[in-house]
């Protein structure tokens, strides 16, 4: 087997066993199981567990970040010719990025949103700390966008409510597979990943955009 083929191996296996039972949870030995490699193979790829978890992340993230950072180009010359982009259109290109992304990965957007909502949940400050030194910059300009498309909130309420929305995105499209089956039980109703970003946008873009009374 290939290098490439084993570090591939190791982190499908990884981030599908992270997302499931959660980073404290899963043990490395649990991981080379799953990939049927030993030890010293994800020592050699990754350095330590800490080194795997920041790999998982970095393989969804980098192509990710490629794409929004391109929609965001247009957005910020839209905006810096007069023509802020409010907030539905802004919420769009960030979900359809992650939608896309999961799409050419063949990586379920459930699995990845797991592994972020985890990040927040568990104690992986070192995670925090990794994503915002490789994707801080990308996150600062998406904010500065959309608190232009926001301006009559105020400052604290506005981050609030970042977080609100952020909060509710995560938990929804991390448990698409048990809500669809519930709707489909229910209501007799099919869904799909882009059916769901396309209700969730507005409804989130709501969280954002009521003045401050």
């Amino acid at each position: 087997m290939s290098q490439p083929e084993t570090s591939e191996r190791i982190l499908d296996a990884a981030g599908a066993l992270f997302a499931e039972r959660g980073y404290a949870e899963t043990s490395l030995r649990t991981v080379t199981g799953a990939a049927n490699v030993n030890l010293a193979a994800v020592n050699y790829h990754f350095g330590s567990k800490k080194g795997l978890i920041q790999a998982v992340f970095a393989r969804f993230l980098d192509p990710f970040s490629e794409r929004l950072v391109a929609e965001l180009d247009k957005l910020e010359a839209e905006a810096a010719s007069g023509q802020v982009p409010d907030s539905q259109t802004l919420l769009r290109a960030l979900f359809g990025a992650l939608a896309s992304t999961s799409r050419e990965r063949q990586q379920p957007l459930s699995q990845i949103m797991r592994l972020i909502g985890q990040a927040y949940t568990q104690s992986q400050e070192h995670l925090r700390q990794f994503v915002m030194g490789r994707y801080g910059d990308l996150y600062v300009r998406f904010n500065a966008l959309l608190r232009q498309a926001v301006p009559d909130v105020a400052l604290e309420a506005f981050y609030w409510r970042l977080y609100f929305m952020l909060g509710a995105s995560v938990f929804t499209l991390s448990s698409y597979d048990s809500i669809s089956s519930i709707l489909k039980t229910d209501f007799a109703t099919d869904s799909s990943v882009e059916k769901v970003v396309e209700l969730l946008i507005p409804a989130a873009a709501a969280m954002l955009n009521n003045p401050d009374n």
